[in-house]
């Protein structure tokens, strides 16, 4: 095995991050010019990537649930025979990697839009149609979205860190069609790290962004601290250094002990609003909402009858995951060293949608009920002042509404310091290729993760538009890098089956040709 340095890859470092600061200097210097710049190319990149995502996510779930079923199933990944983590750390790791970026501000404004509007494949007008609203949400956050994430590209990238000893990069989902020589004075390879991490940077900008003006709303809602560009910055940077200390301490400290938290208090807000709030509604939510849901899978999955609606909605998130994967494909393959094929897609791709899903019906449904009780009591704040008011808006008539509204912001704070600290360890391990980074790193990203958020912000009123727009943009170059996999992971899943005396090939004159 070859050994695995920490050798800084510093053309990457300064390209990158070069891009990035040069990006965070110009959007002060002219943010309309940037602002404009980005709108424009979101509009290229939905209308030209927009179907092909949709086929590349769909085939993803749908090979990698193949492979979990399949004799392949019970390989075992990252040359480790046990597992180092125990399966509620493991999955709370894998739960906080998209669950927050959506687990607080999504959650609750999502499933209300589709509820005042429903979506054109249902019919589109006001006819509030819950089970539809709740269905729109399961799918942009479910079963797809997740298994992008981490289930057919974590297996090519664990054999070739794990088994061929090669750096922990994203250039490394390359490695089966270009062999060794992507890592080595690639411009391929140098490109597919650089666009990877420009990517992260984006979509972290979401949880950064969203979250901020969350956070922003919530203590003017509940303290009168004033709701400004200023306040929702300065919330930013506080989040950004929180972020920062953790990620200076590492996997097996600051993540782990903050995804433990960060669920675990998740868990608590669930159980207390469903014994509080309207609890025969929401599970009616939970479950009406999964039958739509699966009885429109393939007609929601593929809809294209509307490019306005889709880039507002499918377009978006699917551009969201996609630039993000590369990044979260580096940190689940860290963490998932010693389970078996099965045990990855079967987390990654079915147990975190379900307990996504749940918690988008605690959140998402207890709006739509009090919003059916009280036409105006959700539907209002949320017109009037965005997607940041509906947490409060629901919180209002809760029981202990005030307290609820202090746990959300509680909750909304660790899942950013979360998203940040995990997002800088993935992208210092990518310019390292090792598993475990240098300090100074890891903290230099979660730096710019803040400031990057902090110039997106200040672009225009609509933070939000523009914070969705550049995420999507990014996603392009990605999407591509995530392609190969689709028929690489089960070639590498056989041959890995093979090797550990899991399948039998006759005179073994079949075996799979090296790499």
């Amino acid at each position: 095995m070859r050994k695995k340095g920490k050798r800084l890859d510093w053309p990457v470092f300064i390209i990158s991050g070069g891009f990035l600061i040069l990006f965070i200097i110009v959007s002060a210097i002219n943010s309309d010019m940037v602002g404009n710049t980005i709108t424009t190319l979101f509009n290229y990149s939905a209308d030209w990537f927009g179907a092909y995502w949709q086929l590349l996510l769909l085939g993803n779930f749908f090979i990698g649930i193949g492979l979990a079923i399949s004799k392949y199933g019970k390989v075992k990944l990252g040359k480790q025979d046990k597992p180092k983590y125990s399966y509620f750390r493991w999955v709370a790791m894998i739960l906080v990697t998209l669950l927050a970026s959506g687990g607080v501000f999504w959650a609750a404004s999502e499933p209300m839009y589709h509820y005042m509007e429903t979506p054109p494949l249902h019919g589109g007008g006001e006819f509030n149609d819950v089970f539809g609203a709740m269905a729109h949400s399961f799918m942009h956050w479910g079963f797809l979205a997740w298994a992008i994430l981490g289930t057919l590209a974590s297996i090519v990238m664990m054999y070739v860190h794990y088994h061929k000893g090669l750096p922990l990069r994203p250039r490394g989902l390359l490695y089966p069609i270009f062999g060794e020589k992507i890592y080595h004075n690639s411009i391929i390879g140098s490109s597919a790290d650089i666009f990877s991490i420009i990517a992260t940077v984006a979509g972290t900008l979401g949880p950064l962004g969203f979250l901020g003006l969350q956070i922003s709303y919530g203590l003017n809602h509940l303290f009168d601290v004033p709701n400004t560009l200023t306040v929702s910055i300065a919330v930013v940077i506080v989040l950004a250094i929180v972020a920062a200390i953790s990620a200076a301490t590492g996997v097996d400290r600051g993540i782990l002990t903050l995804s433990r938290y960060n669920v675990g208090f998740t868990i608590f807000l669930a159980f207390v609003i469903l014994i509080i709030g309207p609890t025969l509604f929401i599970i009616d939510a939970f479950v009406g909402g999964t039958g739509s849901h699966l009885q429109n899978f393939f007609s929601m999955t593929l809809f294209r009858g509307d490019n306005a609606w889709l880039g507002a909605w499918t377009i978006f998130f699917w551009g969201w995951f996609i630039g993000y994967a590369p990044m979260l494909i580096v940190f689940i393959s860290r963490i998932s060293r010693g389970r078996t094929i099965r045990e990855l897609i079967i987390a990654v791709s079915i147990t975190a949608p379900l307990v996504n899903n749940f918690w988008f019906s605690v959140i998402g449904g207890t709006g739509i009920f009090f919003e059916m009780e009280t036409p105006g009591s959700v539907s209002g704040p949320l017109g009037e002042a965005g997607m940041p008011a509906a947490v409060m808006a629901i919180t209002d008539q809760l029981p202990l509404g005030v307290w609820m509204g202090l746990g959300f912001l509680l909750v909304s704070v660790i899942f950013v310091a979360t998203t940040v600290d995990t997002m800088s360890y993935t992208v210092a391990a990518t310019l390292t290729g090792n598993d475990s980074p240098r300090r100074w790193l890891r903290v230099f990203w979660a730096m710019i993760f803040g400031l990057t958020t902090i110039m997106i912000l200040s672009i225009g009123e609509d933070s939000i538009t523009s914070i969705q727009n550049s995420i999507v943009i990014t996603a392009v170059p990605v999407s591509l890098l995530l392609l190969p996999p689709l028929w690489n992971a089960p070639r590498i899943a056989r041959k890995m089956a093979l090797e550990q005396g899991l399948i039998w090939q006759r005179e073994m004159r079949k075996k799979v040709s090296k790499y």
